[in-house]
Formats: structure tokens, sequence, C-alpha cells
């Protein structure tokens, strides 16, 4: 029977039934407890530091994120140990409100809502479109192929770009290698990023990468805000020669009274790209086989490192 902790009692109670797994309540906020868990699934929105108390668990196999970023982990795994992301999990709600962030940012959605606060009818005729746009996916993952669906099936012309060129899919005829950025973003109006953030991803969007953008183009980020360099962005938007909608920012949470709360084009939400309605019942899916291919001797999905000390 394999021990597992999960952060929440009713997902115990969800995932009671799935055979040789003896689920038990953790949320790593104090010891664990028990000394035999095998599998920790740590809190979806916990503090980090949480989980220096993997090192307290002298049976641990495996972690299992309910987030599609792992970086923050990596630090805590113990030797051995593998490491399982939770890809597929976010999908839908973060492609819905990376669509929702762009319609809200090319329409002029944030100055109706401030307009409306003083009654006034604001002349938003002729705001650019998402449809006959053409945007670029910088990282195309399960996430940036849900973001494509739903761009493809609003009339949008979709490039996608990952770390390496491949072939389509349903909605892109191919996938470019990140090393052809500097030819792609001129020609794209909006440009969403969803990759991960490495050594090799920090600060990939600088004031060059701004500068190839086209005037007046629209940056859409839902993935870390370390990707942008923030000061940068708030240069090129002062400007006027580009705007952001922004689910991540670097620093994060923004301090009040950093200037890019205030910045004339940039929109802002507070990193609630996966936290909506639709993300426990996909977490409890995906848990559902992970726990029991756990149970049965098969290896987890998705695993993204196994910890090396």
């Amino acid at each position: 029977m394999a021990v597992v902790s999960l952060p929440e009692e009713h997902w115990v109670a969800a995932l009671a039934d799935v055979e040789g797994v003896e689920p038990v309540v953790w949320d790593m906020k104090d010891a664990p407890p028990r000394d035999d868990i095998a599998v920790v699934v740590p809190p979806y929105m916990g503090n980090p530091k949480r989980l220096a108390r993997l090192a307290e668990l002298p049976k641990l196999e495996a972690v299992q994120l309910v987030t599609a970023g792992f970086e923050h982990a990596v630090p805590y795994l113990p030797d051995g140990v593998a490491l399982a992301n939770g890809r597929g999990i976010h999908d839908t709600s973060t492609a819905e409100l990376a669509v929702g962030l762009a319609i809200a940012a090319q329409r002029g959605i944030p100055q109706a809502v401030r307009a409306q606060e003083d009654g006034e009818w604001l002349r938003l005729a002729g705001m650019p479109s998402l449809a006959d746009r053409h945007a670029l996916i910088i990282g195309y993952g399960s996430i940036g192929v849900a973001i494509a669906k739903r761009l493809v099936a609003m009339e949008v012309s979709v490039t996608a770009v990952a770390s390496r060129p491949r072939a389509g899919d349903d909605f892109v005829d191919s996938v470019h290698g990140i090393e052809e950025l500097p030819t792609l973003l001129p020609e794209h109006e909006i440009v969403f990023l969803i990759l991960p953030l490495t050594e090799q991803t920090h600060h990939l969007v600088d004031a060059q990468f701004l500068a190839r953008m086209p005037r007046d183009s629209l940056l859409v980020n839902v993935a870390r805000g370390g990707i942008v360099d923030t000061d940068a962005l708030v240069e090129a938007c002062a400007a006027g020669r580009v705007r952001a909608a922004l689910d991540v920012t670097d620093p994060e949470p923004l301090p009040p009274e950093h200037p890019l709360w205030r910045t004339e084009g940039v929109l802002i939400t507070p990193h609630v790209g996966g936290a909506s309605t639709a993300f426990e019942p996909r977490a409890l899916q995906l848990l559902r086989g992970q726990l029991a291919r756990f149970a049965a001797g098969a290896p987890l999905r998705n695993v993204v490192v196994t910890g090396q000390r």
C-alpha cells in the first residue's frame, strides 16, 4: 500500500478509492503525520518554503505538483526523488485567461470600466479586434496548444515557437525554434508568453525584444514574471511603443508603489491564470491517474527532474 499525502481533506475522500493507495492529509505547515509517505502532493498555492519538509521523509519516492511550473520545487527535492508537474491541469483555465486578457486589451475593456465609474459613455468604436490579428505563441506545450486552439476558433492567424523546431498540428503548420524570434517578432501584433522560467528564458523579453515588436502591438504574459525585463517593459509601454496584458510580474506580488501599475497601456491580473473553478476537477483527474500508476509500479507521467544533491 503506497502512502500518499494530499493537501486537502476532501481530496483524500475523493481519491480514497484508488487501489493500492492510502491517502493522508498533510498541508506541509507542520511535521509529516507519518514517516512512510512515498508520494507528496504539495498544496497548490502554498509557500514554497514548506517544501523543505520533504527532507523529513526517509521513504519519499516522488513529488507530484499540481502546478505546471516546477522551478520553485527543484531546490528542495531530495536525492533520487522524482518530481512530476501538473501538465494539463491548467490548460483550460490559463488559456481562457490569456485570450480574455488579449480581448480586454484589444477592445478597450479597462478604459470602459474606468469610464463606467464616472458615468461616461466612452467612444470605443474602431478598437482592434482579436480576429484577423497575427499572434505569436512563445512556448508551445499543452497550454500553448490550448491557447492556439481558442485563437484559431476566433479567426486569429497563429504562429508557434518552442525551444526547438518541430512539425505542426491541427492549429499551426509548423513549430518554429526560439532562435527564429528576431525575424518572427516584427510580423506579429500579439505575442503570448507561456514558457517556463529558466536561466535561458530569464529576461528573454528585454529592450531589444520589445523593439522588434510592431508599434502598438500587445504582449500577453501568462507564464512567469521573470521572463520579462520589467524596467524595459515599463519604458516601452510608457513610450507608447507596445502594450501589455500581464497575469504575472517581476517582482511578484507587485508592490503598490511600482510604476508598472500606472503605466499607460498595461493591464494586470494577480497571477490567477490557473486559479479558477476549472482547476480542482482537472487536478483530481490527473492525481487519480498518477497515483494509480505509482501503486501499480508504473513510472509517473510528466517527470521533469529527479533530485540530485
